[in-house]
């Protein structure tokens, strides 16, 4: 949180990182609790920082290399290479990355990488139906209408993977309420 609120977010920002980080959580307790492995506390700071790109200025040469992959590269030179992977596959166009053969990519990817790419395709600023995230993407950047349209086909097989691995539906999804705490708390 403290590297988060250093980069100073605007409030909207600080909003959805947290919304996703809360998703993000809720997801990782439940795979835990199915006694399948995962890294809460990765799974936590990736989903705070996936966004971290954004807090620096356009034409900033840490943009550099686009959305997610300038985070995760952001993050390693800062000493935090674990959390380079689950930032740099988060974005909605990384997954048409997977299109070939997007149950290998289920299967082989880490849980915690899958968790976050998720979390962010249900929060903007509250939990939402993926639908929803979707529609939006679509009505904001229509010249990218067909590729969303792969992206979801791609994003519905993340969804039953995930939810699945967590023992959930996705109507069961919920935000584990911490990321706020942690906010107050790294502000004082």
């Amino acid at each position: 949180m403290a590297i988060l609120l250093d980069l100073h977010p605007s409030p909207r920002l600080l909003r959805h990182v947290c919304a996703v980080a809360d998703v993000a959580a809720f997801l990782a307790a439940r795979t835990v609790s199915q006694g399948r492995p995962a890294d809460r506390r990765l799974v936590e700071a990736a989903a705070l920082l996936h966004d971290v790109d954004k807090l620096f200025p356009p034409g900033d040469p840490r943009r550099a290399g686009g959305h997610g992959a300038a985070a995760a590269r952001w993050l390693t030179e800062q000493g935090w290479p674990e959390l380079a992977e689950p930032v740099a596959v988060h974005p909605v166009g990384r997954l048409l990355d997977h299109a070939g053969d997007v149950a290998a990519w289920l299967t082989a990817a880490r849980p915690e990488s899958l968790m976050v790419a998720y979390a962010d395709k249900r929060a903007a600023q509250h939990l939402e139906p993926m639908a929803s995230r979707f529609a939006r993407w679509r009505r904001d950047h229509p010249d990218r209408d067909g590729s969303l349209g792969r992206a979801w086909d791609i994003g519905l097989e993340l969804e039953r993977h995930v939810c699945e691995a967590a023992g959930v539906t996705p109507t069961a999804v919920r935000r584990l309420r911490w990321a706020g705490r942690a906010i107050a708390r790294g502000r004082r």
